[in-house]
């Protein structure tokens, strides 16, 4: 979300409300927290979410995806693997690594990549003549098979569309990194190879130029071989990384490929018709057949089935669905017919939801890449300097012929030292954990958030639809000061019908199934946390716990004794007031979800401390807590609350997570070092949150945690490896063990080692896929 408040021009008055990019809440202009990027200012509520945006504010500004676009190729946004902020509306190469950019969400029905087909057409029509010109250089002399100086043109002759055929875009790439001044990886082959080969050329033209040290074998030493097989391992080393990364999108093309491409709708006469997907509008009925899929978001309106939601959620076990119930798209129909009206279409549904949000974390940067990024931006100059320093020790100080031992251990180091390897660490092993989250029920918005969860040591919890079911039962009414049960249950359900709170359409629900006649509400509040407020029949009514009583000036002791009584049962207890007087008490109880046990001892199995924070009473709060075993529990707490209580343990030097369903929990999710949102609940506490659990299980909290830590200790094995393999090529190619072993490192071996650690890094990020979590 992009909020352009000032563009340099007069800032905005202080009573406009804006949106903090960040997590989406409502500020206004004479905020505290505020930061300006590229000449626009951003507010926001927060120094957390200030924080944040400061760190990546390209994450919280850059346009956001639509997943309805991958399917028409001219939506398509292309994007660099190990550069996030390169965004481009065509294909085309990184200008600052020269990688291959790859579309954000593939396509479906998308071609092979033009760039594999294209490197593998260079590389088999090629390798014949690599061979042969290896071969030469290697045995021609052995075999006696021509004149050296004749030997030496036909290498140039094979070695020549090598270099400059096969080769090409290597030394187009090298080109462009000194022109965008952003040397890479190809800046390095291009040197390397582009010496050795004019060396070799000039030496085959015009040997006299050399002196007579660099003669071998009766001729001026060339390397034709070794620009060409370096050429040839190169293309191998692209073409096993182009198909490995290929498969990290593997998640994100099962997702695409769940949604499926017709829907059957019932028309206003009664007659059925199958329409293409994009033809499905909100509030149309449509009818779900056994064994197809339910086409989009929607509402039962007929009929009962099983629904198998584990492509969805992760959950094996289908889900019985009847008339009210929701249901969401690509999730199959199992039994039953069903009858269901739209309420989301196209980019709105569940499953684009995470399509979208699986994208935005494959490719957003993990903090642990900063490292690395910082590392490899003053690499390449580096190494080039290191194959300076070994070109001249060896020409100065080395055995005869010196200078060709300083050529070939040069373009040794600067082949062998490429940061592809360090590049790839963790974009490929966070694209990998994102699509593994997905398939099991997980959403991280970011690489952050997974990077982060594993740090997690406190987790603050909401009962109502996080530790409970959020669909809560209605037990009973009490009535006072003349107020019969009956009229405190239709006041309560008039009054809530503009609520969104779960209770509140429990009571609502209740109303309507004992035919009591609601009345509109005007001038309906809601006091987040603590109740609503309005106006029925032109009665002032106040529905809600004992804080909204005591912001009334309403007393509760004449009810206090039934309250607590239902408290201690569990149920959640809250008072109307109609005029100013208390006129009754209602009670709703809201079953523990049965996996919620399981999910709170394995948190405290890895020393996770679990806090309930809830806007039921104390009373109710204390029950929950007793039954789950929660050691700390805070009752009647408001929105501002749990922000406070998030603050206070961060201040204490805890890592803390919050985990909620509701508008109320939004604050607190984005102050969270993590914030995880029930995907049963609201949009707003998606939206703030860091982590999703499509479920709404908690156990996906302890699982989320498991990959975590899975998919960290996969990155440092890539960073690990990426870091020794140079620390270790790069002195054995400048020759630094020669005198006292007398070993030197090949450039084709070095070319080789260089290629396979690149695709050994891809290759250990896409083990991620089989982490059992």
């Amino acid at each position: 979300m992009r909020c352009e408040h000032n563009h340099g021009h007069a800032a905005p008055d202080a009573a406009t409300q804006l949106n903090d990019p960040v997590c989406g809440m409502s500020v206004t202009a004479d905020s505290h927290f505020h930061s300006e990027h590229d000449g626009v200012r951003y507010f926001f509520c927060s120094e957390s979410c200030q924080k944040k945006f400061e760190a990546e504010p390209l994450k919280y500004i850059a346009p956001a995806v639509d997943a309805s676009v991958a399917f028409a190729s001219e939506g398509t946004i292309y994007t660099c693997p190990m550069h996030l902020e390169i965004r481009q509306d065509h294909p085309g190469n990184c200008p600052k690594c020269g990688m291959t950019l790859e579309p954000i969400i593939p396509g479906l029905d998308e071609e092979e990549n033009p760039e594999l087909v294209d490197f593998s057409h260079r590389f088999w029509w090629t390798l014949p003549l690599t061979v042969v010109v290896f071969i030469l250089a290697m045995f021609g002399h052995q075999l006696d098979l021509m004149e050296v100086s004749t030997q030496s043109w036909v290498e140039l002759l094979l070695a020549t569309p090598v270099v400059l055929w096969a080769g090409l875009p290597f030394f187009q790439r090298c080109m462009q990194s000194f022109i965008n001044r952003s040397p890479n990886m190809w800046t390095l082959i291009g040197l390397g190879t582009g010496a050795a080969y004019l060396y070799s050329v000039i030496a085959t033209v015009a040997p006299g130029v050399f002196p007579e040290a660099f003669a071998a074998h009766g001729r001026i030493g060339v390397y034709f071989e070794a620009a060409a097989v370096i050429i040839s391992l190169t293309l191998v080393g692209q073409l096993l990384e182009l198909k490995a990364r290929s498969q990290t999108s593997a998640a994100i093309k099962s997702l695409l490929g769940l949604a499926p491409k017709t829907a059957r709708r019932i028309n206003a006469d009664g007659t059925e018709e199958d329409v293409p997907l994009t033809h499905v509008h909100v509030g149309d009925t449509l009818r779900v057949r056994p064994g197809e899929k339910v086409p989009v978001d929607g509402v039962v309106t007929e009929g009962s089935s099983s629904l198998d939601e584990s492509m969805i959620t992760g959950e094996p076990i289908p889900v019985t669905k009847r008339v009210g119930d929701h249901v969401i798209g690509a999730t199959m129909n199992t039994s039953g017919s069903l009858v269901i009206k739209s309420e989301k279409v196209g980019s709105q549904t569940v499953l684009s939801q995470i399509i979208q949000m699986v994208a935005q974390a494959q490719r957003s940067k993990a903090p642990m890449q900063r490292m690395a990024d910082k590392v490899a931006g003053v690499f390449v100059l580096a190494v080039v300097g290191i194959a300076l320093i070994t070109f001249f020790a060896w020409g100065f100080f080395g055995p005869e012929p010196s200078w060709v031992y300083g050529l070939i251990n040069a373009v040794a180091v600067l082949i062998i030292a490429c940061p592809c390897a360090l590049g790839l660490a963790t974009p490929m092993s966070i694209m990998v954990a994102s699509g593994k989250g997905a398939s099991n029920g997980m959403l991280f918005r970011d690489a952050a958030a997974i990077e982060n969860l594993r740090k997690v040591d406190t987790l603050i919890v909401d009962k109502t639809g996080t530790l409970t079911e959020g669909r809560p039962t209605f037990e009973r009414a009490i009535g006072a000061n003349g107020f019969t049960e009956e009229e405190v249950l239709r006041l309560a359900a008039s009054l809530d019908q503009g609520s969104e709170h779960p209770l509140a359409a429990t009571i609502v629900e209740a109303a309507r199934q004992r035919n009591l006649v609601l009345q509109k509400a005007e001038n309906f509040e809601s006091g987040t946390g603590i109740g609503v407020r309005g106006i029925v029949a032109g009665r002032k009514l106040a529905l809600g716990n004992t804080a909204l009583m005591q912001a009334e000036g309403i007393g509760t002791d004449s009810l206090a004794g039934e309250g607590d009584t239902l408290r201690a049962q569990g149920a959640s207890v809250m008072y109307l007031a109609v005029d100013g007087k208390l006129a009754g008490i209602l009670a709703v109880s809201d079953p523990v979800k049965p996996t919620t046990p399981e999910a709170l001892a394995r948190l405290r199995e890895v020393g996770i401390r679990v806090v309930m924070a809830t806007g039921d009473g104390v009373v109710t709060a204390k029950s929950v807590a007793a039954k789950l075993g929660i050691d700390e529990f805070h009752g009647e707490v408001k929105p501002a609350d749990k922000l406070a209580l998030v603050s206070k343990f961060q201040a204490e030097g805890r890592v803390v997570a919050m985990a909620g369903d509701g508008i109320n929990d939004a604050p607190a999710l984005a102050k969270a070092d993590v914030g995880i949102a029930m995907g049963t609940g609201t949009d707003v506490a998606m939206n703030s949150a860091q982590v999703t659990l499509v479920k709404g299980d908690l156990r996906g909290i302890a699982r989320a945690r498991e990959l975590s830590e899975a998919t960290i200790w996969n990155m440092k094995q890539n960073l690990g490896f990426a870091f020794v393999y140079n620390a270790l090529g790069v002195p054995l190619a400048a020759g630094v063990l020669y005198a006292s072993t007398g070993w030197l490192l090949s450039p084709m071996i070095a070319a080789l080692a260089m290629s396979l650690s690149s695709a050994s890094v891809v290759s250990n990020a896409l083990r991620l896929r089989k982490a059992k979590i």
